[in-house]
């Protein structure tokens, strides 16, 4: 029987284990170089899997059935889609140019999925401080309609 390579043999204990020895984001539809980009900043400034828990919570706010879409209530304990937007924003502009371009496309065709599923709030602007704190200079995701 023919010996295995070293290399082999420990890429297969490296892969055999999981998410454990890989624990940082893996976004699909990024290239290498945007992988390896958000890699780093995963591990310089962020904790590892950050960006990937973020979008996660975001895709799956938009996976629920349903024409519309009414973003839960801060002091919801449920998903919170808005603190997610929150943290990928967080996370773009510390990126290199080409990977947060991107990234910018995947997050963009999400945005437009969440403009286009969730209604305007028309009174966002004038929301007294203790339901949502200073409404108009929030993102346009903060000027939605919350849940009934």
């Amino acid at each position: 029987m023919p010996r295995r390579p070293p290399g082999a043999l420990r890429a297969q204990t490296r892969y055999a284990r999981g998410s454990q020895s890989r624990p940082f984001s893996q976004i699909r539809g990024l290239r290498r170089n945007a992988q390896a980009a958000v890699r780093r900043l995963e591990a310089r400034r962020f904790e590892p899997g950050y960006l990937s828990r973020a979008l996660g919570q975001y895709e799956e706010f938009l996976r629920q059935p349903g024409r519309w879409l009414y973003v839960p209530l801060p002091d919801c304990p449920c998903h919170d889609v808005l603190g997610a937007r929150d943290e990928i924003e967080a996370m773009l502009p510390a990126l290199l140019p080409r990977a947060r371009c991107e990234l910018g496309r995947i997050v963009a065709g999400l945005d437009t999925e969440f403009e286009r599923r969730t209604l305007p709030d028309p009174y966002a602007a004038r929301r007294p401080s203790s339901v949502r704190p200073d409404a108009s200079g929030r993102p346009w995701w903060y000027r939605r309609l919350t849940g009934p």
